[in-house]
């Protein structure tokens, strides 16, 4: 018998940028119809590599094999002629034409409408992804979109399937019927190349995972022998900190409430927000799950004051009502937030980190006087959140523009956390940190509930939500579930109120039922 060779070779790949050696002599193999994960933190090398593996970017050393072959990738065309797909993380569609119009649009060739349909129908069929051509792209869920996606790269044959954090915006739903798939094609012999940070799904689907940390490869491992925690930990180089709860947690009185909220939805996509109605008490941290694009963006800034209600009573801080005042008001009356959108949202890039502590501090920590600035209060406070969250900067002075997206997260997050507020409410608060600092943010906002403070938590990441959260609710389409204990949470209730079933448990769990009846 003869030794086969690898499906995709990689030696001493090498890639440097102005200042960053992105990828240091990199090399491992991933062979026929091998699911192979790639993991490592923001910043590891991993999006690098991929682009030269499909052709976007060349490497400046090294060289990559195509069974057994070196080739020379010039571009994403050449690699799709070698026989290599990718599905990226952001999806490229155009909402307003159908399912076929937009996998014709991605062919390198030009099909006839009814051959190409035919060819759809037959992937389809084979893989059990459930679309309709003739569907208009607007009208689809995610999960949905992403199979065109998927059935796009599966039209020309690849041997080696590239997926970019494929499960990010999906329902546990979603997610399963996606490894269905992945499995299906890995067992024709289709080699897969998963990049994802959710360990327990490569655990779950991959056979090998390849480690990168710093642009260098750390490890070559089974994942299924190791646990979620060993291949954090080699992502990051040191220990993981558990995210350590009071055990005898109490909660105080209600110190948030939001009453029937209801907002008309920005533009022509914005998702309007329709009689949502939550409390959260003294210590307590209140999760709002769900697929993006379902109002969350509208959410935070009807919370955050940044949109007005006419409703005063809407939205309540201490029994104050809150509904017609600013942002600006509502920080004085204790509430602070930190929206998704890192620049030019939460922090203004040319402005100095000192500065941009003045931006939501002035008021609370008395960082101006009089309308004249305080420009040393300033730098002691930033000196301090850059300390107590590890911010990797020159100083207080350094740009905010000029920090990585997860130094500049740890900042934003540190900068309103010490501000010690009543009220906190957050979008995405670990997004792009390493799990590190994602475990040092979790553990900052266990403390200030601790303390007394109520927190809103809204993420798209479900397992965060279930790790950090007391209680959580679901978003979909501007409404929200009733909200249930975590520690009583049911994940395919979850999944299916983020898939867009409404109302109580009850009506979920009939809903369950028929699902299951139905599979």
């Amino acid at each position: 018998m003869t030794d086969t060779p690898p499906r995709l070779g990689l030696r001493g790949i090498s890639k440097r940028f102005p200042g960053v050696l992105a990828n240091d002599d990199v090399s491992f193999d991933v062979a026929p119809g091998e699911i192979h994960a790639l993991l490592g933190e923001n910043g590891a090398g991993k999006s690098t590599l991929v682009k030269m593996i499909y052709g976007i970017m060349q490497p400046d050393a090294g060289t990559i094999a195509w069974n057994g072959q070196q080739v020379t990738i010039a571009n994403p065309k050449a690699a799709r002629k070698l026989g290599i797909g990718m599905v990226f993380q952001h999806f490229s569609l155009f909402e307003a034409l159908t399912v076929l119009e937009n996998i014709a649009l991605g062919m390198d060739a030009k099909i006839p409408q009814r051959e190409l349909e035919g060819k759809i129908r037959e992937v389809m069929t084979r893989y059990g992804l459930k679309l309709e051509p003739s569907r208009q792209v607007s009208t689809l869920s995610v999960g949905e979109r992403q199979r065109i996606e998927i059935v796009r790269a599966l039209l020309l044959n690849p041997t080696l399937l590239i997926m970019d954090e494929p499960t990010s915006v999906l329902t546990p739903q979603e997610v399963e019927q996606l490894f269905v798939v992945l499995r299906q094609l890995a067992k024709d012999g289709c080699s897969i190349l998963y990049i994802s940070h959710k360990l327990h799904e490569i655990k779950a689907l991959c056979d090998t995972a390849t480690i990168l940390r710093g642009g260098k490869l750390v490890d070559t491992c089974d994942p299924k022998v190791e646990t979620s925690r060993s291949m954090a930990e080699k992502m990051i180089g040191g220990n993981l900190k558990t995210i350590q709860k009071p055990a005898d947690r109490a909660f105080g009185k209600e110190r948030f409430v939001v009453n029937e909220l209801s907002m008309a939805g920005a533009g022509h996509f914005g998702v309007a927000l329709k009689d949502i109605s939550f409390s959260v008490r003294a210590g307590e941290i209140f999760g709002i799950a769900g697929v993006a694009g379902n109002g969350q963006t509208a959410l935070l800034l009807a919370l955050s004051g940044e949109e007005t209600t006419h409703d005063a009573q809407a939205i309540t801080i201490d029994g104050e009502p809150l509904g017609q005042l600013n942002a600006k008001a509502r920080r004085l009356k204790g509430l602070a937030s930190v929206p998704e959108e890192r620049n030019g949202h939460a922090s203004v890039p040319d402005f100095t980190l000192s500065d941009n502590s003045v931006l939501t501090g002035r008021d609370r920590l008395g960082l101006s006087v009089s309308g004249f600035l305080r420009p040393r209060a300033a730098r002691k406070y930033t000196g301090e959140v850059i300390d107590a969250f590890a911010v990797k900067a020159t100083g207080s002075e350094a740009m905010a523009g000029s920090l990585s997206g997860g130094n500049l997260q740890k900042y934003i997050m540190g900068r309103e956390i010490l501000q010690k507020p009543g009220v906190l409410v957050v979008g995405q608060p670990t997004w792009g940190v390493d799990a590190g600092a994602a475990a040092a943010i979790h553990q900052a906002l266990v403390d200030l509930a601790a303390a007394g403070s109520a927190i809103v938590v809204i993420s798209q990441d479900l397992d965060e939500l279930l790790s950090l959260c007391d209680t959580l609710a679901v978003i979909n389409e501007g409404r929200l579930s009733k909200p249930m204990k975590v520690s009583e949470a049911d994940i395919e209730e979850i999944g299916l109120l983020m898939g867009g079933i409404h109302g109580d448990a009850e009506a979920t769990r009939q809903a369950e039922e028929v699902h299951h009846h139905a599979a």
